[in-house]
């Protein structure tokens, strides 16, 4: 008896002594994958980004108050958000300042920071992946993220939104973290911290804020019934606590001002949008329907926009639309499977309110709303891909089922690292910004100047911020009321006009009508734009 019992135990430590090496040789084999897919995610998202990169107004704003950051002008407010007259919180701005610094005040500097968190998440979508899922399903997602043209667009350029993803998943990670281990307040706090960073990037984050209540509460009450009521309030006691320290210097300024963008903000929630109807004959069903189609077929299809459908036939956007609904759907299926409950009942929050508050929402939706977003359509039909391989009984039904999630795989992968942003003609925006403002200088000749920009929706920002580094800044024009001897205007005004049919005499622009009659001395075309130079109108 002893004797079997010996052979039997030393079978299976020679069976165990043999699967070691096969163990360490496949670990080797994920950690070389992994470390393929990361560096492919940053040749994507780094090659060549200066030219790639967006530089207009909003970015030359930016880099603006980053450098007066850099000598020492603190600011507790950030940029104006797009949809409603109010801003945010400054977090973005103290977060490219050390990258400004560290790229000589160059703007390309910032936007390598986006890339980099780009790349950052990539490695989360993978981490997280493995951790809800398994090591396939984070390999799967973590490719998919890294090839996604979309992803890519706003991985390549510097603005408040582009770092949303980053933010968002390591908040549902943590989230999760601190509802599975419940006694560690740590997590909470720190999942509300970063509730603070995110909603001071912008105001679409406030989607997450209802998803962690939710998730917080059902998770409690029904995944782990024993959980009491007193526990459910502590956590989101601490979740307010992290959510207050990461808010902070956003409230610091409200508190300081009389709660100004908090008033906006409400009415903007309770005029423009809960109590506005649509504007078009689309319904509430429509546009939800809409983003649900779009949040899987822009970031995981590379689906085209409207504006491209002509390059394709009826016939094919059917075709492609159909696959893109079915493995949607098929990837929400898999989830509820899911044997980890906690992990379906969050990604399922995470996915079904955010598309239902895009539902209230009344103006128009734009892909970069979907940030909060961006990685959660890879992680599912990451775990997708990855079920259908493992899928099968008899061999023979296993290598079938192998086949055709690699097969499914490589048709997405392949089709988005081929509609790569870097297949189209670089806009090379920075530069062309820094070569009108060098044209503008070189036309002042070393004198003072007030400028104008004339644009059909971009701001001078851009241009200001190298006139700014070149050292030669031009002089405002200050209203009449402030400047009473019109001191400000100066004997030259330099206009850089965007607009195809530009006439600068007696335009109404505030930059130009403030410096008063005058006369063109100088017109010149440069890049892109055209640049006038105008004098005082003298009687002749």
């Amino acid at each position: 008896m002893e004797d079997a019992v010996f052979k039997k135990t030393q079978s299976g430590a020679s069976r165990s002594l043999l699967n070691f090496p096969k163990r360490q040789m496949k670990k080797k084999i994920n950690i070389i994958l992994v470390v393929a897919i990361l560096l492919l995610a940053a040749f994507l998202r780094l090659y060549k980004i200066s030219d790639y990169m967006t530089f207009l107004g909003d970015e030359g704003r930016d880099v603006l108050v980053a450098k007066g950051i850099l000598e020492g002008h603190l600011t507790l407010l950030g940029p104006r958000a797009s949809a409603g007259d109010f801003f945010l919180g400054p977090v973005y701005y103290y977060m490219i300042a050390p990258f400004l610094w560290l790229f000589r005040f160059d703007p390309v500097g910032p936007a390598v920071m986006v890339a980099l968190l780009s790349v950052a998440t990539t490695f989360l979508v993978y981490y997280i992946g493995k951790k809800f899922f398994d090591e396939k399903a984070g390999l799967f997602a973590a490719s998919l993220y890294a090839v996604s043209p979309l992803v890519i667009r706003y991985a390549h350029s510097s603005w408040n939104p582009d770092v949303v993803p980053f933010f968002s998943l390591l908040f549902i990670y943590i989230l999760f973290k601190a509802v599975e281990m419940k006694q560690v307040w740590k997590y909470f706090l720190f999942s509300g911290i970063l509730l603070g960073i995110l909603l001071q990037l912008h105001y679409i984050t406030l989607f997450l804020i209802v998803v962690g209540v939710l998730y917080i509460f059902l998770a409690g009450r029904f995944l782990t019934k024993n959980t009491p009521v007193t526990q459910i309030i502590k956590q989101y006691a601490y979740l307010l606590g992290g959510f207050l320290v990461g808010f902070s210097p956003f409230l610091a300024f409200e508190v300081r001002h009389g709660f100004p963008n908090m008033k906006t903000i409400i009415r903007f929630i309770f005029g423009d949008t809960l109590q506005k109807g649509y504007e078009t004959s689309s319904s509430y069903f429509a546009t939800i329907t809409d983003v649900f189609f779009r949040v899987f077929g822009r970031l995981v299809f590379d689906f085209p926009t409207p504006d491209r459908y002509e390059r394709f036939s009826p016939l094919l956007l059917q075709f492609w639309g159909l696959i893109i609904v079915v493995v949607a759907f098929a990837s929400i299926a898999i989830l509820i499977r899911n044997k980890n409950k906690s992990v379906s009942l969050l990604l399922g929050l995470w996915l079904v309110v955010s598309i239902l508050l895009f539902g209230v929402y009344k103006k128009a939706i734009y892909d970069y709303y979907f940030t909060i977003l961006f990685p959660l359509p890879a992680l599912l039909i990451g775990n997708f891909i990855s079920q259908i391989y493992h899928r099968g009984g008899k061999k023979s039904n296993r290598k079938i089922w192998m086949v055709v999630g690699i097969v499914l795989f490589l048709g997405v992968f392949l089709l988005n690292l081929y509609n790569q942003p870097f297949r189209y003609v670089p806009n090379r925006q920075k530069d062309q910004v820094k070569l009108i403002s060098e044209f503008v200088i070189k036309q002042t000749g070393n004198k003072p100047y007030n400028f104008a920009l004339i644009s059909g929706g971009n701001s001078d920002h851009a241009y200001r911020y190298f006139f700014e580094i070149l050292g030669h800044k031009p002089v405002v024009i200050e209203n009449q009321i402030n400047d009473p001897k019109r001191t400000s205007v100066t004997d030259q005004l330099l206009i850089v006009c965007e607009e195809v049919d530009c006439k600068p005499l007696g335009h109404p622009l505030f930059d130009v009508a403030a410096f008063g009659r005058a006369e063109i001395v100088g017109e010149w075309n440069v890049s892109v734009v055209k640049v006038y130079k105008l004098v005082p109108y003298k009687d002749k």
